[in-house]
């Protein structure tokens, strides 16, 4: 699992400058990057019956931009220490006058994986860096090695996902080298299926990709393999019997410790529900998580016990124990297998591919629980996992997590203005749901230096220049709500004498503006995206000084489009103007298609000229 993210849209009542600053993403290619040629990439695989495999791989690059050197002079190259081993056989720089610059023992470095490297139960995580020499616009890198496993993940199995780099490519392919008797199962789009002779007793399965141009990863999009070129293959018949294999490797052990640890902290709670929210919170504050693939870290958790000892461990050890600790209360689970990312869809044939994460999941009460997502409180999924593909590995039954979450967002502003255009302003935002939590989360991880500066950056966003304070209720427990405070002045709300347009904010952060715009993102969309069911009501007022004369006010919106319900009234009371808002929007899905978009437009369309509206003043 890749460390808790929010999707770049719809942050429902959350400090959206805060979340930028705290949370970050890998930039990399999402459209064809003509930048650097792919001319060879080939993988040839021969698999043992008992699911060991040796992986030859010959890789020719051509670096035609000198963009494309800080991403790939070097090369790293993952592995299990404890599974598998591998050998660079051969890696160079080829001139473009034909010229090899070999890459020397050297230029070759192990180290461990940085996510992990803190953690000693990891320490079997380890990457080969080769730092190829010398390297220049038009120049080719050259790169062979062997991976050889040693101990399958699945004994007797095989399975294996690739998806092609977003690079202009020439030849791409794989081979699987299989024992005869051992089917190899596929799902592809968007490669070309051949079976080469083989020797006696095995088949040879191989899959060429088919270049094709990639268009742009639209913002939001959900992941390239829902609707573009993979290849995915498996040795497993059915979710069924690979829910099975990966069972029989997680085994739990409930010990005394974790007994008298689960009692102790559900001994005053009378609910089996209230029992699962309390040791999944528990889990959640008190282990730390580390970062450790699903697949590439292996699928065999910690014991439960070195877990709880040590206080930290991958998604798949967080399960283990959340397991055990459950158990000791009567309350049986089980692991669950999702993608953290934005796939929606999984191949047809069973793979760790997609599946990098771990979840736990209480069939008594249907409810799935998350306790590496430190910023949520039990009982609520990350963004990256509502309406997702799961599978329970106790019963190999693939289901989905629930689409939608409970987040509701209710915002009152208020703007006292001078007679210069300056005012004081008073920004109050409770939020109950999923986003209680959060905010909890990114108050007590926001320094206090930039807590100082939070409300200036704010402001700036909308044009305005001032400060203020920042309050917020308690930030220890689990209130289902959370109710934060933003007290300042802005210098220039108003641009006096006017006749001028004040702007009709109705809050300041986290608001209906902020996920509607969102919206907006892209003028036209061809690729699914994810969209997010929510609530907000706000309400505004303006009070003006004797000196201002308010000459129009916006009128009133109703719209009922596309999944939206959006209304906007505005009222002049004596000489200030209330502005009320109220925004929803549902969908069946957590994610939304170019046809939704087509029908959802007018109504982000109404809603975004709405929200640019402006009260007209006057000095008298």
């Amino acid at each position: 699992m890749q460390g808790f993210t929010l999707l770049p849209a719809r942050l429902f009542g959350v400090l959206a400058v805060v979340v930028c600053g705290l949370f970050t993403a890998h930039v990399q290619a999402d459209d064809t990057d003509h930048s650097l040629t792919i001319e060879k990439n080939t993988q040839s695989y021969v698999v043992n019956a008992d699911g060991s495999f040796v992986l030859d791989v010959e890789m020719i690059a051509k670096v035609n931009e000198e963009r494309a050197i800080k991403l790939h002079a070097q090369r790293p190259l993952a592995f299990n220490r404890t599974l598998e081993t591998l050998k660079v056989v051969e890696a160079y720089t080829q001139k473009a006058s034909g010229r090899k610059i070999r890459v020397q023992p050297k230029q070759i470095k192990e180290q461990q994986e940085q996510a992990s490297a803190d953690a000693p139960m990891f320490q079997d995580s380890r990457v080969k860096v080769v730092i190829f020499p010398d390297v220049a616009v038009g120049d080719r890198l050259v790169l062979r090695y062997q991976r050889q496993r040693n101990k399958p993940l699945f004994p007797q199995q095989f399975e294996d996902m690739n998806a092609p780099d977003f690079y202009h490519t020439e030849q791409t392919s794989y081979s699987y080298d299989m024992p005869a008797n051992m089917p190899l199962y596929a799902d592809a789009k968007g490669y070309k299926a051949s079976t080469p002779a083989a020797a006696p007793g095995r088949k040879i399965y191989r899959w060429d990709l088919q270049p094709t141009e990639k268009s742009r990863i639209e913002n939001g999009a959900v992941a390239y393999t829902d609707y573009g070129q993979f290849m995915a293959v498996s040795t497993f018949a059915d979710y069924t019997q690979f829910a099975q294999a990966y069972a029989a490797r997680a085994q739990v052990e409930v010990t005394p410790a974790i007994t008298q640890l689960a009692k102790e902290l559900t001994a005053q709670l009378d609910t089996p529900h209230s029992k699962a929210l309390a040791l999944s919170d528990w889990v959640r504050k008190n282990i730390r998580y580390v970062a450790v693939y699903v697949g590439a870290g292996g699928v065999v958790p910690h014991p439960a016990q070195a877990v709880l000892d040590n206080r930290y461990g991958d998604c798949k050890d967080h399960v283990a124990l959340l397991e055990a600790l459950l158990k000791a209360v009567a309350i049986e689970s089980s692991p669950a297998l999702i993608n953290f990312g934005n796939a929606y869809a999984l191949p047809t044939v069973p793979t760790l591919g997609l599946l990098n994460h771990a979840i736990t999941y209480v069939p008594s009460l249907d409810l799935y629980l998350d306790s590496t997502a430190t910023p949520l409180a039990a009982g609520y999924l990350p963004i990256p996992e509502l309406g997702k593909p799961v599978l329970l590995t106790q019963t190999g039954v693939l289901e989905r997590t629930p689409i939608s979450q409970l987040n509701k967002v209710d915002n009152t502003l208020t703007f006292n203005v001078a007679d210069s255009g300056a005012a004081d302003f008073n920004n109050i935002s409770t939020v109950e749901g999923w986003s209680a939590e959060f905010n909890r989360f990114v108050f007590k991880s926001l320094p206090p230096a930039d807590m100082k500066q939070l409300t200036q950056k704010i402001l700036s966003l909308y044009g305005q220049s001032g400060g203020g304070e920042v309050e917020s209720d308690s930030l220890e427990g689990n209130a289902p709500t959370f109710k934060s405070v933003i007290k300042g002045h802005t210098d220039n709300l108003v641009n006096l004498p006017g006749p001028t347009g004040v702007p009709t904010l109705s809050s300041l952060a986290g608001g209906i503006s902020q996920n509607v715009f969102a919206f907006m993102a892209e003028k036209e969309r061809t690729q699914n995206f994810t969209c997010l069911s929510g609530e907000i009501s706000e309400q505004a007022r303006f009070d003006f000084p004797k000196t201002v004369n308010i000459l129009a006010v916006p009128k009133a919106v109703s719209l009922k489009q596309g999944g939206f319900d959006y209304q906007a009234t505005y009222a002049q009371d004596g000489n200030g103007v209330v502005v009320t808002r109220h925004y929803q929007f549902n969908h069946t899905d957590a994610q939304c298609s170019p046809q939704d978009f087509i029908a959802m437009k007018p109504a982000i369309e109404g809603m975004v000229n709405d929200l640019k509206s402006q009260v007209i003043v006057q000095t008298l």
